[in-house]
């Protein structure tokens, strides 16, 4: 039983990473705008941590490294801090579970899926931000430099995968609890 249990989660996991990756490359184009990071907290909070985990790294790897616009393999810094923060996208959407993972939230619980979609897309954006500078010896006030240079263009990532958080994962939830 355990096996049909494991393949029958296999087969999820594989569907929801290919859904990042196709979700990902049909808006690469659009700025600020994406849609792997909550495929990957939905896979996290409908699979649970090991399978989300699982997911952020796979599909992360998968459109950095094959991305038509620029390879991630060119720079291994960004690779790393791409596939890391996408892992644990996948890791807080297992932990979270108990809490969103029901067929009808409140307002509240609204909010603070915005709330983590908003948290989650910074981490992300920090580390990817940061990791060109480190990644190429820069000393701390070039990297801050570098790093508050880029708020302005992350921010609006950051506000919109909070709203695509808020509006996407109840919304999904409640078909698949």
């Amino acid at each position: 039983m355990t096996e049909k249990i494991n393949l029958t989660k296999l087969v999820r996991a594989s569907m929801f990473a290919a859904l990042a990756v196709g979700l990902g490359y049909s808006l690469m184009l659009v700025p600020n705008v994406e849609l792997i990071t909550v495929v990957i907290f939905l896979s996290g909070l409908t699979l649970g941590i090991r399978w989300g985990i699982l997911v952020g790294a796979v599909s992360e790897f998968i459109f950095s490294a094959m991305n038509p616009l620029g390879s991630g393999l060119i720079f291994p810094p960004l690779l790393a801090a791409q596939i890391t923060s996408m892992l644990f996208v996948g890791l807080v959407g297992g932990l979270l579970r108990p809490v969103f993972f029901k067929k009808n939230l409140s307002s509240f619980r609204v909010g603070t899926l915005g709330l983590t979609g908003f948290l989650l897309t910074f981490i992300f954006d920090s580390l990817t931000t940061l990791s060109y500078p480190i990644g190429s010896g820069f000393d701390w006030p070039q990297t801050w430099a570098i790093y508050l240079s880029g708020i302005g263009f992350t921010i609006i990532h950051q506000i919109s995968n909070g709203i695509i958080f808020a509006v996407g994962v109840p919304a999904v939830v409640k078909y698949l609890s």
